[in-house]
């Protein structure tokens, strides 16, 4: 929550990427499923993904997404988190990182995660352009009458401002929800 008590609404991810040691890649597959089982289970979590190393590397990426802020805070604090952090101590080399990520990445998967994969190009444009055009013209029939008469570059400052917003905040969340099978089918 925030100083004045209002509960964050900007999605984030969580992106936390650690070195494995040498011969625990499969102890540390069963840690992973373990903590997908409790992400899912949390309040706010949206998805996981896991980027796992390339042939000779030993490097992981564990990428957790959750509503907002808050969601993602009771996450890093919950007793269920920190029980699974000393369990990986012992196959864990070292943490090379740990990120949130807020914004527009949240709208699609990241192409580099090969356990969630990017919907193809095609289906994120048409999936866009159907949620936009009608945020975009009910905009423009709702201001029209208020800001018309301004000069064009504020209006369309003011105009993109509001679509930009609702976009991210509100219809391609949704949107992205609702046609989630679609996105993700082969078709």
């Amino acid at each position: 929550m925030t100083a004045e008590g209002q509960v964050q609404t900007d999605p984030v991810s969580l992106v936390i990427r650690r070195r494995i040691r040498p011969g625990k890649e499969a102890e540390y597959e069963a840690l992973l499923a373990e903590a997908i089982g409790m992400l899912a289970r949390m309040p706010g979590h949206r998805g996981t993904g896991i980027v796992r190393p390339a042939a000779g590397d030993r490097e992981y990426t564990l990428m957790a997404r959750f509503d907002n802020v808050d969601s993602a805070a009771a996450w890093e604090g919950s007793p269920q988190r920190l029980a699974w952090l000393e369990k990986i101590g012992r196959v864990v080399d070292e943490d090379l990182s740990f990120e949130r990520q807020p914004g527009l990445d949240f709208w699609f998967t990241p192409p580099a995660a090969p356990t969630l994969r990017q919907p193809p190009r095609w289906k994120m444009a048409l999936l866009t352009l159907g949620v936009l055009y009608p945020v975009s013209l009910s905009l423009n029939w709702l201001l029209g009458p208020h800001i018309g008469h301004w000069a064009l570059p504020p209006r369309v400052l003011v105009q993109s401002a509001l679509v930009v917003m609702l976009m991210t905040y509100l219809f391609m969340p949704l949107a992205t929800r609702t046609a989630a099978g679609w996105l993700s089918s082969k078709v």
